[in-house]
């Protein structure tokens, strides 16, 4: 009895090993066995599938958004375009053309200054008035009186004596004496009167001079404009031409004041007139080249004036040239000048029965000066604003209606004002291009896409989204 019940012990340990032996072998191969008892379980669909639409192209926009945006479009269409270098110039006045200095032709203290700053004046009106005090003025003055007086008395005494010479009672050499007497005060007379013209005497005060009423003031007036060539005109007012309807200059700069004595030389006053200036560009060496072109073959250039409010004024219809350019270059920034003339815009005003000149361009005013490089033939020319880039990708909006389609577009070339595309095709000549705001529709486009109705797409009766 007892024999039996211990094989059943030994028995059921037997069993007991194998089966941890079979775990521990099972646990420690689970790697190979286990992947093969998990099955794969399909997913299930929680979305509602759709057809793939490609990238959003087309945009709606509504009249009132069009106006909002201001936008313009124009028919595609090629065109010539030239390449054009970019300087930044300034304006400045044309030396021994604009400004005209008045200086004193002899010493002397400012009695009246006849014109302040801000005045016009008309070629010969008067601007200041001089009390004399040159001790050399008062004497060429005496001198010149004397000679004139000294030859009278020769004239006299000849008359007298040439009844008695050709009598043979005074010997003929006297004649020769007075003669030779006559000819020496006339030639200090000639040399006086050449000193005092130099000073500023005019003819009339000569006359004065001679017959013995010497000066002790003089007047000192506007010079005639100066005009060398044919690039120098006459101005001529766009506004109020009845107020001034000739040459004149403006009082830029009084030098000098009441009371004050001066010296033979020194400056009264800078007059000035700004009618002629030049646009002075500020170029590279390396730009040397293009611009020497452009001067040779007489090319236009394009002027942008900055601080300009060009409603206040006529059109301007100068065409710009480089006139010449300069063989000198700057040791400090490294930059030669070059210059193109320019005509200058005017209007006037009256104030206490005084005439009063506002210019359009003034110097010191900072432009920008476009000079054409090269020209590209068959291409398609919009404004900078007319293209939005995304990358390496630039686009253009044609217009349909109230439909705005995105066409990407291969651009050549850009500036600060022009996009030229290339002419291959993508655009057809002739539709409507958005001619500004793309960067604005680009954004609307991207918010209709965003919004899950965009202007590209339609919606059939089963519910099926399509594009279009």
């Amino acid at each position: 009895m007892r024999s039996k019940i211990s094989n059943k012990v030994w028995q059921f340990v037997a069993y007991l090993v194998v089966f941890i032996g079979i775990g521990v072998g099972a646990y420690f191969s689970r790697d190979n066995w286990l992947p093969l008892l998990i099955k794969e379980t399909p997913e299930v669909a929680t979305e509602e599938e759709y057809p793939v639409v490609e990238e959003p192209k087309v945009l709606k926009l509504s009249k009132e958004a069009r106006a909002n945006l201001a936008l313009v479009s124009k028919p595609a269409k090629p065109q010539s375009y030239w390449k054009k270098l970019q300087i930044p110039g300034v304006i400045v006045d044309r030396p021994g053309i604009t400004d005209r200095g008045i200086t004193a032709p002899i010493e002397g203290v400012v009695t009246q200054v006849h014109a302040f700053e801000g005045d016009i004046i008309r070629p010969g009106e008067k601007l200041f008035s001089l009390r004399l005090v040159s001790e050399s003025l008062q004497q060429t003055q005496s001198e010149l009186f004397k000679a004139i007086r000294e030859t009278e008395i020769v004239d006299r005494e000849r008359s007298r004596i040439g009844n008695l010479v050709d009598s043979g009672v005074i010997p003929g050499k006297r004649i020769i004496e007075l003669d030779q007497q006559k000819n020496r005060q006339a030639a200090l007379i000639d040399a006086h009167r050449q000193d005092l013209i130099s000073r500023g005497i005019s003819q009339t005060q000569l006359e004065a001079i001679e017959s013995g009423e010497f000066l002790t003031t003089i007047n000192i007036f506007a010079p005639d404009i100066f005009e060398p060539n044919s690039e120098v005109v006459q101005v001529g007012f766009t506004k109020n031409m009845g107020l001034l309807e000739s040459g004149f200059y403006e009082i830029q700069d009084l030098k000098v004041e009441l009371g004050q004595q001066v010296e033979s030389g020194q400056a009264l006053a800078v007059l000035a007139n700004h009618n002629s200036l030049y646009i002075k560009g500020h170029a590279f060496k390396k730009e040397a080249s293009n611009l020497a072109r452009a001067a040779e073959n007489n090319w236009p250039v394009g002027v942008e004036f900055t601080e300009d409010v060009a409603k206040d004024w006529s059109k301007l219809t100068q065409e710009f040239q480089i006139r010449h350019l300069a063989n000198t270059t700057d040791p400090s920034s490294r930059t030669f000048d070059f210059f193109v003339p320019l005509t200058n815009q005017s209007r006037s005003y009256k104030k206490d029965d005084r005439t009063f000149v506002i210019w359009r361009f003034r110097p010191g005013q900072r432009v920008s000066i476009d000079v054409p490089v090269e020209q590209i033939e068959n291409v398609i020319v919009l404004p900078s604003a007319a293209v939005v880039h995304e990358g390496p990708e630039a686009y253009v909006f044609q217009q349909n209606g109230d439909l705005f389609n995105r066409i990407s577009v291969q651009v050549i070339h850009q500036d600060r004002t022009k996009v030229v595309i290339a002419n291959d095709g993508t655009i057809t000549p002739g539709f409507y291009l958005a001619q500004n705001s793309a960067a604005s529709l680009n954004r609307v486009l991207k918010a209709q896409a965003a919004s899950g109705m965009r202007a590209d797409v339609h919606v059939h009766a089963d519910g099926t989204v399509h594009a279009h």
